[in-house]
């Protein structure tokens, strides 16, 4: 069952076990109030804190706890990169912190640090189907493992679920999206190409991000005549949302062109991740997918997906699911604070 929610303008129940959850991203540092009393997963007070805002982590938690007025003992917070060791820097954004130090200045008992994509797997299991829209296949939400959760926000997250409803998850925390590209046809060997000009490697994460539609739009406007002698900086980047919407508006011809593109890769990608995880279920996840679900189930995504030569028909029985729910790496961190406070 998904997490009740209460918003910014609705009063909350008071809390009798009330913890910090947070989901930080390259872009959004997001919190809100977990009450670990509460018969299930619940969200109070969640707030959205632009990260550019803000110099550190520790700046914005202080912020939000100080606007809610709580002082919780308990903590989970989703982080966007690799979370082994006491040191943590996040991958697409200038933060950084050491768990002890920050576990002490902001007075926790208790601190878990999860890999944000981590969190959105964590949450597949407290999810409704009015949290889902299925692609294709079995429309009931998986039961067993394993499960393949990734998807392009800020970067490309790409975690696994494994095990089932009636003996309990597990979550595996990987770094997936930084695998190498696979270009497939001309089109995507010249933005490959593009792509290696600048930044030395083309990783799955520099095109399947919300930059990284900026960059596949660049690449099919660029001539092929090479970076030009000023750098990057000369090269004139789209706003991701500016191209969703003149292809979603239907008269730019090269946003069209970028979002289908974008949409065959992430097929490529998520046939790959399922067929590396052995998945049962896929489960899209992130801030772009959502925005343009139709577009998606119309472009070459789903033959991309299965273009896996004498494995097409064994990806013809994965179901594939978009989480729309609002916010499922918050969701995900205070199912995560009750799984290790109560472990199997």
């Amino acid at each position: 069952m998904s997490a009740a929610i209460s918003n910014a303008s609705a009063v909350a129940p008071a809390l009798r076990r009330p913890a910090l959850i947070a989901d930080i991203g390259g872009t959004n540092a997001r919190f809100a109030l977990t009450d670990l009393a509460a018969a299930r997963p619940d969200m109070h007070h969640v707030r959205t804190l632009p990260c550019c805002e803000y110099g550190s982590l520790q700046h914005a938690a202080e912020a939000y706890l100080a606007e809610v007025g709580q002082k919780p003992s308990q903590a989970a917070i989703a982080v966007a990169c690799p979370v082994d060791g006491d040191a943590i820097r996040l991958t697409n954004r200038a933060w950084a912190f050491s768990r002890s130090e920050l576990q002490g200045v902001l007075g926790f008992e208790r601190f878990d640090v999860i890999n944000d994509f981590g969190a959105v797997a964590w949450s597949v299991p407290a999810l409704s189907p009015e949290d889902v829209v299925c692609l294709h296949g079995d429309a009931a939400l998986p039961q067993r493992g394993p499960i393949s959760v990734l998807g392009p926000g800020t970067g490309l997250g790409v975690a696994m679920l494994v095990g089932e409803a009636a003996r309990g998850w597990q979550v595996v925390e990987t770094e997936g999206g930084h695998v190498s590209f696979a270009p497939i046809g001309d089109e995507e060997q010249k933005i490959q190409r593009w792509m290696n000009q600048r930044f030395g490697r083309t990783s799955n994460e520099r095109l399947l991000c919300g930059v990284g539609l900026s960059h596949i739009e660049a690449a099919l406007r660029d001539p092929g005549t090479g970076p030009s002698p000023l750098g990057d900086s000369a090269t004139v980047l789209r706003e991701p949302a500016a191209i969703v919407e003149a292809a979603l508006e239907g008269h730019d011809l090269n946003a069209r062109r970028t979002l289908a593109r974008f949409c065959a890769v992430l097929g490529s990608v998520v046939g790959d991740t399922a067929l590396i995880h052995g998945a049962k279920s896929v489960m899209i996840a992130g801030g772009i997918v959502p925005r343009f679900i139709p577009f998606l189930q119309s472009s070459a995504f789903r033959e991309r997906f299965l273009a896996k030569g004498r494995f097409a028909a064994y990806l013809e029985k994965v179901s594939l699911h978009v989480i729309t729910h609002p916010q499922p790496g918050l969701l995900g961190a205070a199912c995560a604070l009750r799984q290790s406070e109560n472990p199997a």
